[in-house]
């Protein structure tokens, strides 16, 4: 009984071994497997191309004229706006307010940083802190604009908190160059520090928690796990926020335009571009000078991947 039953397992091996393979897909059916994919990316791509890079197609060309976006014939120029940016130093001395949020970006992002790193680890009510530093995030940026309007001007509520801390001033906190780009810094990093604060919490939180409980047994205190563990761990994060930190000081916009419409001081290059387009109505100007902002912040971005590359992190 055993030598039959041996005998029909080795028939259907034998049998299994010598069957034919199955028939592949017919041809319309692996066509239509491999359009697929493209099929639910159709839309999002359609609208990338409508509203990115169809708008940035038009702004070369408009960069190559002289349309002041009110007269039907455009004129092509060639260089001449391009030429007359980089004649004109006044353009490019607005770039002397970035410094202002460039130093803010560096508060900002070790200010995220340090809140994250404490709130990564069990203390009380950290999901109650965790909302209150991201909720400026999700306020729109006009409000938060009129709101700090009206915190900086004089009498206003911060000069109402101080004089009820015993201090009396009749400092004008938008009324000086240095003073007013100082605060419209304090600003934007009070209203971005949430965004950066939930990258690093969420990079450090995808560490192995084995990491924590094996140092915690070697004797490290929490200085030896943030300097070993948590930095190493959150590095290409901590790139990334370096980038989106450049590139945002270079391209100031919504806090200044807001609160002082580029005045005392204030204006940075997107803001000169604004009315560069629509109150002077040089339109290709304008262009040729987003491009050239463009260019400036690939750039930089270049740079500093090429100073800190991303090196693979493997800390397990």
């Amino acid at each position: 009984m055993t030598g039959t039953t041996e005998t029909a397992s080795v028939k259907a091996a034998a049998g299994a071994a010598t069957a034919p393979a199955p028939a592949p897909a017919p041809r319309p059916a692996r066509l239509w497997r491999g359009a697929t994919p493209w099929l639910f990316l159709l839309a999002p791509l359609a609208l990338l191309i409508v509203f990115t890079y169809a708008p940035i197609a038009n702004m070369i060309a408009y960069s190559f004229t002289d349309w002041d976006e009110v007269s039907p014939e455009l004129r092509w120029t060639g260089a001449e706006n391009y030429a007359e940016l980089f004649t004109r130093p006044e353009l490019f001395e607005v770039f002397w307010v970035s410094g202002y949020y460039l130093a803010a970006s560096v508060v900002q992002i070790v200010a995220a940083l340090y809140f994250a790193t404490i709130l990564s680890f069990n203390v009380r009510f950290r999901n109650f802190f965790k909302g209150v530093l991201f909720f400026p995030y999700l306020i729109n940026g006009v409000a938060i604009g009129f709101v700090f309007l009206y915190f900086f001007q004089d009498g206003g509520t911060l000069d109402s908190v101080l004089g009820l801390l015993g201090v009396q001033t009749d400092h004008a906190w938008l009324g000086t160059p240095a003073s007013a780009n100082t605060s419209l810094a304090a600003v934007s990093v009070w209203r971005y520090l949430g965004l950066n604060f939930v990258l690093f919490l969420g990079a450090i939180q995808s560490i192995p928690g084995e990491l924590y409980e094996a140092a915690e047994l070697d004797g490290a205190n929490r200085w030896h796990q943030f300097r070993h563990i948590i930095a190493p761990g959150i590095k290409p994060v901590l790139s990334l926020t370096v980038i989106l930190s450049i590139s945002g000081s270079l391209s100031v916009f919504e806090i200044p335009y807001i609160m002082t419409g580029g005045a005392t001081g204030t204006e940075t290059f997107v803001i000169q571009t604004v009315k560069l387009a629509f109150q002077f109505n040089k339109t290709g100007l304008a262009s040729a000078a987003a491009i050239v902002l463009l260019l400036i912040v690939l750039a930089v971005t270049w740079v500093q991947r090429r100073l800190a590359p991303d090196d693979k992190v493997d800390l397990v």
